[in-house]
């Protein structure tokens, strides 16, 4: 009785916290307590003229809908259902949509492709943007609950619009969940219908809508093959290698080893080897990063024969770049190709890294100590001793505090080597 007294409050925010508790509530319920007590509470709730009461009934649909009987569902919950999805308040056909997979899961499969359906394909032309976005992001799982016919005839549609609507936002949203559809809809409908979405998204004016696409191709080149997808989405990778976003550049350099190892050398070599090398140079200092453990990846993946003649040489040229910040990145790719190449592509990296020790900028000076802390767990001990301590001992002497911090921990590293 005081609950229900509570859940007619004459004030709103008590109505609301009311709504809020009746999920935990109904678990506390006796099966005919709650179908003859709670539920007229809850469809009262439901009707409130404060929509941040309905709001909340909507997490009660599903927490109903998860107690009772599937019968009890359809008939005492699922007219709630119905009601929210046409509610009058965008914030409440938010919610709802926000919730649909669960609020489906909660209703029997002929009900999902009945009702809910129709009701997704409304939420996904709302009037109102936020709610386009949050029925956007279901797309992919909702057709997972529905047979292929019903998501081609009436969800794809919908979704084409989606790929060019007004709001960035929508777009992002649908960025990150299509590619799922890929292995739902299989290989035909995806090259048929899909990829001309993929690719329009690929060249997406927001830069979130791009790396979205990107940052899901794996399930897309698991449905359709390596050779469609180079054929049809990797002329725009390959263009997004430039994007002004460094965030977006980011995403495609934390995909090509993936592409690299389905794609084979050959391929590789013709499309992206030299992209991977042009990334050192990149203006952005997390980009240049990424790109040198890009190139370990790929040593790792095609071996080190094949980096000694694409990678390497290239490395050691910009050791000796004019531009103290390429030469600098072309020491910490050393360090970090140390621990993925063989003990005598090493020493031929060696000379390279001595020489930096001498380098007039002290940043390159510092990054050649730490690089040859890195090689020396690789490195002979003879080599060591003649050619790698003298040069730390010397560092240990220089100017500035952080070349002879990072000489004295490079040393320290050796002598452990050493025993």
């Amino acid at each position: 009785r005081m609950y229900s007294d509570l859940c007619k409050d004459d004030i709103p925010m008590v109505r609301k916290a009311a709504c809020s508790a009746l999920g935990s509530f109904s678990h506390a319920l006796e099966p005919g307590h709650l179908q003859g007590e709670l539920i007229p509470l809850f469809r009262k709730l439901s009707e409130d003229d404060q929509d941040s009461v309905r709001i909340v009934a909507v997490d009660n649909c599903v927490t109903l809908g998860k107690i009772l009987p599937s019968d009890k569902t359809q008939e005492l919950v699922f007219p709630v259902i119905r009601q929210l999805q046409q509610d009058k308040s965008w914030r409440v056909r938010y919610m709802v949509a926000d919730h649909f997979c669960e609020l489906c899961d909660a209703v029997t499969k002929d009900l999902v492709e009945a009702e809910m359906a129709p009701a997704l394909v409304k939420f996904l032309k709302d009037s109102e943007a936020e709610v386009r976005t949050a029925a956007a992001y279901k797309v992919t799982g909702f057709c997972e609950r529905i047979r292929v016919e019903l998501a081609l005839s009436l969800v794809m549609p919908c979704v084409r619009d989606l790929a060019a609507d007004s709001s960035q936002h929508v777009r992002a949203a649908l960025a990150s969940v299509i590619m799922g559809l890929a292995p739902v809809l299989g290989k035909s409908h995806t090259i048929d219908q899909l990829l001309p979405l993929f690719l329009s998204l690929l060249k997406d004016e927001h830069h979130e809508a791009r790396l979205n696409i990107i940052s899901k191709l794996e399930s897309v080149n698991k449905v359709i093959g390596v050779d469609c997808l180079s054929q049809s989405l990797l002329p725009a990778i390959i263009e997004l290698a430039e994007d002004k976003q460094w965030r977006v550049r980011l995403a495609i350099i934390e995909h090509i080893p993936l592409l690299a190892s389905q794609m084979g050398v050959k391929f590789f070599e013709e499309r992206l080897a030299k992209m991977c090398i042009t990334w050192l140079a990149d203006s952005v200092y997390t980009i240049r990063e990424a790109a040198t453990e890009n190139l370990k990846k790929l040593t790792q993946i095609f071996g080190v024969d094949w980096a000694s003649v694409n990678v390497i040489p290239h490395v050691l040229e910009m050791c000796n770049h004019s531009n103290y910040l390429y030469r600098m990145t072309a020491i910490m790719c050393l360090s970090v190709l140390s621990s993925a190449v063989e003990r005598d592509t090493l020493e031929g990296m060696l000379p390279a890294v001595l020489a930096a020790v001498k380098d007039p900028v002290p940043n390159c000076r510092f990054n050649a100590c730490k690089a040859l802390q890195a090689f020396s767990q690789r490195l002979d001990s003879k080599v060591l001793s003649s050619s790698v301590q003298p040069a730390l001992h010397a560092m240990a002497g220089d100017d500035d505090p952080d070349v002879k911090y990072f000489a004295n921990k490079a040393l320290t590293a050796c002598m452990e080597v050493a025993g």
